[in-house]
């Protein structure tokens, strides 16, 4: 008897099939990361990846097969080892004639390559303020110390400086939790409305200092999202907050939720939640850079207002994880908007569960 109990809760991906390749079982892991495999359906109509349909055709022609290293599209893409070992007690008739068994390394390849990002990233990063700070004591050192307005003036620019290596590495290292994650899919829901009381309450006070007023619109019954409370909140308050600092002083920053038909690139209805500012705009040459690490429209604007370059890279791979999307507009001297699109959870609507 399959012990088909035993399978469903491997953690590799598990495909059955018999000699006319047609799917006999398949577990949870593969339904998952396949395009929902059927029994009875042709392998290839789910597995589309080329290498692994040759892997498989290899060993039902009794050939070696090694195991192989393949990509498989999408968003994110995942990085997987298959296995195939035939069986030869049914390579004829319609029961198992071969067994698939994929395994996705995507975590480990992104922890890899996320600590040579890293090192990277913060070696270039870090160098600037670093320089700036060593360069100032030296100069106290050298005899201004004992000037009071020189020493007072360097160690305001040395606590700037020191506030922005830390934030930068809380941002790296924030970016790179993201990213060594993004391949596994949230399974929790979220309420849109909290998070966006929650983070217009939390961002009220620096919207006050720039007399900016934030609007909120939302639909009487907006969909329950699925997805990580907590890296859901992250989004909006990046946003935001990026529009408050980007915004023009005295404007409005509105935040506008809408339930949607469809999420873009994919089938499932969704919620679409924007944030439209009131300020200079974005040259539309820059809008597809947005989203890279460390791009910044005005680098001098943006390391005055502190910003570290990352924010819209962590959002970007956020909204990977929640399979959802991020659209941008602007005109220049107009302002901007940003859309993320989030599917909906299929049975629940607000309020939601207590």
């Amino acid at each position: 008897m399959l012990p088909v109990g035993v399978l469903d809760h491997l953690p590799d991906s598990v495909i059955l099939i018999n000699a006319h390749r047609g799917i006999v079982w398949v577990n949870r892991a593969a339904k998952d990361l396949f395009d929902n495999p059927r029994v009875g359906q042709h392998l290839a109509m789910s597995v589309r990846h080329p290498d692994i349909l040759g892997a498989v055709d290899r060993a039902m022609a009794g050939r070696a097969v090694r195991d192989l290293e393949a990509t498989l599209q999408g968003t994110p893409p995942r990085n997987i080892t298959v296995h195939v070992e035939r069986s030869e007690r049914d390579s004829d008739g319609d029961g198992i004639a071969a067994i698939i068994v994929v395994t996705d390394m995507t975590a480990s390849r992104r922890s890899e390559q996320m600590r040579a990002d890293f090192v990277a990233n913060a070696s270039h990063e870090l160098r600037s303020p670093l320089s700036a700070i060593i360069g100032f004591l030296e100069t106290l050192a050298n005899g201004a110390r004992h000037d009071p307005d020189a020493r007072r003036r360097f160690i305001d620019i040395m606590l700037r400086e020191s506030r922005r290596m830390t934030r930068l590495i809380d941002d790296l290292l924030s970016l790179s939790r993201v990213e060594i994650n993004e391949h596994v899919r949230p399974t929790g829901w979220v309420r849109i409305r909290r998070v966006v009381d929650q983070v217009a309450e939390t961002l009220a006070g620096r919207a006050r200092d720039r007399d900016i007023t934030i609007s909120c619109s939302l639909p009487d019954d907006p969909p329950v999202v699925i997805g990580d409370e907590e890296q859901v909140v992250q989004v909006l308050q990046n946003l935001v907050d990026n529009a408050i600092k980007y915004g023009a002083f005295g404007s409005c920053v509105e935040i506008r939720v809408e339930s949607v038909g469809r999420v873009p690139g994919r089938t499932s209805p969704g919620v679409s939640v924007m944030v439209r500012d009131e300020g200079d705009g974005i040259p539309p040459d820059m809008i597809p850079r947005l989203t890279e690490r460390f791009f910044r429209v005005d680098e001098a604007r943006s390391r005055r207002l502190g910003s570290t370059g990352l924010g819209l890279a962590i959002c970007k791979h956020i909204i990977n994880r929640h399979r959802g999307h991020l659209a941008i507009e602007s005109t220049r001297g107009r302002g901007s908007a940003f859309t993320v699109y989030l599917p909906a959870h299929p049975a629940l609507a607000e309020p939601g569960p207590a």
